[in-house]
């Protein structure tokens, strides 16, 4: 007896993920590269009704087609928009370009300013930069690499140093 689409859709709903490999090769004729049982199963669901109800019309790939080639996609940014090099200097807190330090975080204190933690008796001291954070002589991209090797474990930067919440 041959089993309706629901029935066999209803049946990979139960299987294994490894059943649903085996399944996803017959259906499509290669390997999946995901072992996400959800969107396996819904990649075999929308392609035995596909194969069961035809699938897209050729009308509605023409129209998709159409639409793609109508967009304008920029590949190259606006001459405006190109972002300078860093400029080079000796001074640590200037060696960033305007953009990143007038996108900085505001919870941040300005370049040069030091941050005071004291943990387990320790008092540590970071310095913030144009460009990251320093930390006994070394530069770190985030305070939460710089939490990560005072505490041994991963903290959220901004809450280890006790900086103020955003504001909403």
């Amino acid at each position: 007896m041959k089993m309706t689409t629901k029935q066999k859709i209803a049946e990979i709903q139960r299987m294994t993920a490894g059943e649903m490999r085996r399944e996803y090769i017959e259906v499509f004729g290669e390997e999946t590269r995901s072992g996400n049982r959800q969107w396996m199963y819904r990649r075999l669901a929308w392609r035995l009704q596909a194969l069961d109800e035809g699938g897209i019309t050729n009308r509605a790939r023409k129209r998709a087609r159409e639409l793609v080639r109508d967009q304008d996609i920029r590949v190259i940014p606006p001459a405006e928009m190109k972002l300078e090099p860093p400029r080079k200097s000796t001074d640590k807190t200037l060696d960033a370009p305007d953009f990143i330090i007038n996108n900085r975080d505001p919870r941040l204190p300005i370049p040069g300013q030091v941050i005071p933690r004291k943990y387990k008796g320790t008092m540590h001291q970071v310095t913030v930069l144009a460009n990251g954070f320093e930390y006994e002589g070394k530069v770190y991209r985030s305070l939460s690499a710089v939490a990560r090797l005072i505490t041994g474990s991963n903290w959220n930067g901004y809450h280890f140093f006790k900086l103020p919440s955003p504001r909403k």
